[in-house]
């Protein structure tokens, strides 16, 4: 029966961790992000690029489009950490091109709502997303450059 308390407690408190980090601010992600370890380095920063991504939808949605362009900007750069870091430590290169690859689905959608002067930043970080993406499947499948 004791046995039973201790792994409820356990569980229990893995519960509420996995809720605080959920619940964390994007503050504290990104200075997570620099101290961590580059294997968990991927997983943080695709939150990071999530949640700007998420950001930047609605910005643009409230006609907010300088502070739209810089959720972006973070989009990118958050991206290619986590691609760096994946390639880096050979963990989550799966994981991380499935995110990217799905980010930059999400930006071709958000593109089509633009207007014309709005959508070169998101084309731009669209095409650097697929870069990470290409760079991220030639780790996992060894292909080399051409001769």
């Amino acid at each position: 029966m004791r046995n039973w308390g201790v792994i409820l407690a356990v569980l229990l408190g893995t519960a509420l961790t996995a809720w605080a980090r959920k619940e964390e601010t994007l503050e504290a992600l990104k200075s997570r992000a620099e101290s961590a370890k580059v294997a968990d380095r991927p997983g943080i920063c695709t939150e990071i690029a999530e949640r700007q991504l998420d950001a930047a939808h609605t910005l643009y949605t409230d006609g907010k489009a300088e502070q739209a362009r810089a959720a972006i900007d973070d989009v990118v750069l958050y991206s290619e950490r986590a691609g760096d870091a994946a390639a880096t430590s050979g963990k989550k290169l799966k994981h991380t091109e499935i995110v990217v690859r799905k980010m930059a689905h999400k930006l071709r959608d958000l593109k089509r709502t633009l207007s014309f002067e709005d959508q070169p930043p998101v084309q731009n970080a669209i095409d650097r997303l697929e870069h990470v993406r290409t760079d991220l499947l030639s780790k996992m499948f060894g292909v080399k450059g051409e001769k």
